[in-house]
């Protein structure tokens, strides 16, 4: 039987030495699904950004992966043009853990929606490899995803692995930056929703540890600070170590 793999929403902190434990946790479970020790960087998110920043995106994730012991396959889709580019598709069954980092989680959305890529990267993860998203990266695998450049519209389709669930990255500093307006935009989501925090340098992770099931959605808290459930279930802050349960 096959086993669907980990999945990890994730504040921040991605390709940092914060992270590596978890990182090397969810590329370990993908390896004992059966899948290759591969990491894979997609920077769809911050596609529309200069070429230093993507490179600064790529050596980061270069740094991890010597420190894990892998091998970094940094995929460059910018573009819903990429999205469709077979040379790009073939290397996504070929990663024990598949990577979203930061940036704009509508572009990320709008590029990656209905693609043959983003189909890809969901069978992979349902044949046993790892998926995170961290920042935009988990923003955009929300059903919805807020639309900070027209606050009067509805939101963004999102990749909808977790439709029912908006994470809100940052939020230990989020709310001390952003206007009220985009807050308020955050805040509004589709009826159904759970609007959950999750701090800066912390991850909320299903199907990586016993007693947790993307099936069931038990999730669990990995980092140094907290998640909050916001609104849409019994409002609550959790630690490191603990379960949630969205029913």
């Amino acid at each position: 039987m096959t086993k669907i793999g980990a999945l990890a929403l994730v504040g921040s902190g991605e390709y940092l030495p914060v992270m590596q434990e978890l990182e090397t946790a969810l590329l370990h479970l993908g390896i004992s699904n059966g899948k290759p020790n591969r990491f894979l960087q997609i920077p769809t998110a911050a596609g529309q950004e200069s070429a230093e920043r993507l490179q600064f995106w790529e050596q980061l994730g270069a740094e991890q992966a010597r420190r894990i012991g892998t091998v970094q396959d940094f995929l460059p889709i910018l573009n819903r043009e990429d999205a469709y580019d077979p040379k790009f598709i073939s290397r996504i069954s070929g990663a024990g853990l598949i990577y979203f980092s930061g940036g704009d989680p509508g572009y990320l959305a709008n590029t990656l929606y209905g693609t043959p890529l983003w189909q890809e990267i969901e069978s992979n993860w349902r044949l046993g490899a790892s998926l995170a998203g961290c920042s935009a990266g988990a923003m955009a695998l929300s059903g919805d995803v807020p639309n900070f450049f027209r606050m009067k519209s509805v939101g963004i389709p999102g990749l909808n692995l977790i439709p029912n669930i908006r994470p809100i990255p940052h939020y230990n500093k989020f709310f001390g930056w952003i206007p009220d307006s985009a807050a308020k935009i955050v805040m509004k989501a589709p009826e159904g929703t759970v609007i959950i925090g999750i701090d800066e340098n912390t991850s909320l992770v299903t199907g990586l540890d016993e007693g947790t099931s993307f099936a069931e959605n038990i999730w669990q808290v990995h980092g140094s600070a907290s998640v909050h459930i916001l609104s849409g279930a019994r409002i609550g802050r959790f630690e490191a170590g603990e379960l949630i349960t969205f029913n």
